[in-house]
């Protein structure tokens, strides 16, 4: 018998996927629309196209994460106080470490984490920030000629920016979560299956939070 934890409910999964699914063809589309090589080679009916999937998938990467904020205040309060939780010695150790341990995982020892790793939590505030920028910017692009101009070329040069903080994170998040990287191989069912962690994993990972969630056996599974 394995002990597993419960780490993401199906709700926060379904949000995560909407949004993830939305902001990799906002990345692709993106693309398309602001490099003018690919813009040309794809055509005028293509980009067309893809600027109006481009809104629509605009509205779900907004519209889902203000859903679960009204359905479950709970779980954003939760999110923001992970997020600005105070670091510990092991938090900065762990970042320290952290250039290292991309380069020689099974030679570097890392320190024990919370519910949310330090190298996370910045990473989660960027992309937070670079989110918000990017859809209140993407909202007054939309109004086009009912703003005024100076505001749309401000809201241009916020677009662009965030959309190139969005594509980075998203590209060291994909290497990360989809367990490009060995150690973190497997982990990809916690988003993209059933939100569970094995203990062993668990520990090595977030080992703090892995003993306060056993201790409690409130969302411990055995199978």
């Amino acid at each position: 018998m394995t002990r597993y934890i419960k780490r993401h409910s199906l709700f926060a999964r379904i949000v995560h996927g909407i949004v993830g699914v939305s902001t990799m063809f906002l990345i692709l589309s993106g693309f398309v629309v602001f490099v003018p090589a690919i813009a040309q080679w794809a055509g005028t009916g293509v980009v067309q196209f893809l600027r109006l999937l481009h809104r629509i998938f605009a509205v779900s990467f907004i519209v889902a994460p203000l859903v679960g904020l009204i359905l479950f205040p709970k779980g954003f309060v939760h999110i923001m106080k992970n997020l600005t939780a105070r670091w510990d010695d092991d938090d900065k150790t762990f970042m320290k470490l952290f250039p290292k341990y991309l380069f020689r995982p099974k030679a570097t020892h890392m320190p024990p984490q919370h519910e949310v790793k330090s190298g996370q939590r910045l990473s989660d505030g960027a992309l937070l920030l670079a989110s918000l920028g990017i859809a209140v910017s993407g909202v007054v692009l939309w109004a086009g000629s009912y703003v005024p101009p100076l505001v749309f070329g401000l809201a241009l040069i916020l677009h662009d920016i965030c959309f190139f903080g969005i594509a980075l994170i998203m590209l060291v998040h994909i290497y990360l979560g989809a367990g490009i990287f060995e150690p973190y191989r497997g982990l990809a069912r916690l988003m993209w299956g059933d939100g569970m962690v094995a203990e062993g994993p668990a520990r090595y990972h977030w080992g703090y939070w892995a003993d306060e969630e056993l201790a409690s056996g409130e969302n411990v599974i055995e199978k």
